[in-house]
């Protein structure tokens, strides 16, 4: 794959779906990020669960969401709509945040957790191939950065809310989750009433798009990209750690999540512009160099559980955020033939997803025998050796 590299940048506008679609993102982030930034805290304090199982559940939640979507992208792929499947998503995850709310026990939690991650999985492969589909290939680039960007607004307002709403409700974590549905149902406004599909042919057949001769049409540098995507997955477990660790320097209770909202400004200020980058610029040197600031980000939080540390290294972690994300689903985009974009995002989620669960139950238990140190020791192992891979491959552009 080779990037828009040697191309004058255009002056094509930014189609108006983009922006509606990030709309639709930021609030639905600010309705979910309200919710887990508290999440770790409510269950290890409230409920009573250990590393291992809020590693354990963070896991299995964000797989599940990764796994679902190799189904939603494929039938997205079937029907030639991918907006039908992203309301229906939405609405499923608005719908799950009363149960944070009202739930009393780790099983409540963790259905909850499921309901909203399922509701994510339907709704990822199609929003994002219907990113592809708006958006101009010269464009393509920007285009998913904007989105995740306004994404990732949403995912530090929403820890912002939760502070000043623990402070003022004096860390009252279930009225906090109950706001948090609003935002919620908004996002699924948004998307209904302000996002139109590109018209596609209707005389096309209707076609099961997971079959052998698709998955091979694909191509090797598709696949490549899918590999990669698992193994950047694996060298990064759940930002749930990152809350576990600003505990541990004693930070109070109510101010732990502007640990996630210096970390998603951070992602947010970086993920448009290298998503722009990524439209100029060798993709395999920004994904190598975006491993060298999670390598560092790794060591910073092993190194000391103060505010100052933990500050470092969730700045580092969203600059990382920033320079790898949009480019993978660029990536992606880039390398799947259009009419099997939905499949395509759904099984390179479905990689991810399982590397998601193997590495934040890995995290999960090396913090409760080994300690929070060594857990990060060991992502800054695996991200060398990712890294190592990375570098010893050649012509990915």
């Amino acid at each position: 794959m080779t990037p828009a590299q040697n191309s004058t940048p255009s002056q094509t506008p930014m189609p108006r779906g983009i922006w509606m679609l990030g709309f639709v993102s930021l609030l639905m982030d600010v309705s979910s990020e309200m919710i887990h930034s508290l999440l770790p805290l409510f269950m290890v304090g409230t409920l009573g669960a250990s590393a291992l199982l809020v590693g354990f559940i963070e896991g299995l939640a964000e797989a599940t969401a990764l796994i679902v979507k190799v189904f939603s992208g494929a039938f997205s792929d079937y029907l030639g709509k991918r907006k039908g499947l992203a309301v229906f998503g939405y609405a499923l995850g608005a719908l799950s945040k009363p149960v944070f709310a009202l739930a009393s026990s780790i099983g409540l939690v963790f259905a909850a957790r499921l309901g909203d991650r399922i509701g994510k999985g339907i709704r990822g492969a199609p929003r994002d191939a219907l990113v592809a589909d708006i958006a101009p290939p010269e464009l393509r680039g920007a285009a998913f950065g904007l989105r995740q960007s306004l994404d990732t607004v949403g995912a530090f307002v929403g820890p912002l809310l939760a502070v000043g709403l623990m402070l003022l409700w004096n860390n009252d974590f279930r009225a906090v989750f109950w706001v948090a549905v609003i935002p919620g149902l908004l996002a699924v406004a948004v998307l209904v009433f302000g996002v139109h599909e590109p018209d596609r042919p209707t005389h096309v057949a209707r076609r099961n798009p997971i079959t052998w001769a698709n998955l091979q049409r694909m191509g090797v540098p598709y696949w490549w990209v899918v590999a990669l995507g698992g193994l950047f997955t694996l060298a990064r477990f759940s930002e749930a750690f990152l809350v576990l660790r600003a505990e541990q320097g004693g930070v109070v209770l109510g101010l732990i999540p502007l640990v996630m909202v210096a970390m998603n400004v951070v992602y947010s200020l970086s993920a448009y512009p290298f998503g722009k980058l990524s439209d100029r610029y060798s993709h395999s040197k920004l994904l190598a160099g975006g491993l060298v600031v999670l390598i560092a980000a790794d060591l910073v939080l092993a190194s000391s559980a103060h505010w100052m540390a933990v500050l470092g290294g969730v700045v580092l972690w969203g600059i990382h955020l920033g320079m790898t994300q949009g480019l993978l689903a660029t990536m992606v985009a880039d390398t799947a033939p259009a009419d099997l974009r939905g499949t395509a995002f759904g099984f390179f989620n479905l990689v991810s997803g399982v590397a998601l669960l193997l590495a934040s139950v890995c995290a999960g238990l090396l913090w409760d025998i080994y300690g929070a140190a060594f857990t990060f020791y060991a992502g800054a192992a695996f991200c060398l050796l990712t890294l190592a891979l990375l570098v010893g491959r050649r012509g990915l552009g």
